[in-house]
């Protein structure tokens, strides 16, 4: 782990976000595990597929 992310981690420890922060996060990762769980069962549109491939990281310039 990044120690960057250890620094944040502690500061949100310290000073814990707001009631609709936490929802909004909740949802945002909600969304995410049905749109990973959608595309491995095959039920996500041909549309909205990388159709690439993934290369194994993001693009570096």
């Amino acid at each position: 782990m990044n120690p960057f992310w250890l620094i944040r981690l502690a500061r949100w420890a310290r000073h814990p976000p707001g009631g609709r922060q936490v929802v909004f996060l909740i949802a945002v990762v909600l969304i995410s595990l049905a749109i990973v769980a959608l595309a491995r069962a095959g039920l996500w549109p041909d549309w909205a597929r990388l159709h690439g491939g993934w290369r194994g990281g993001l693009r570096r310039f």
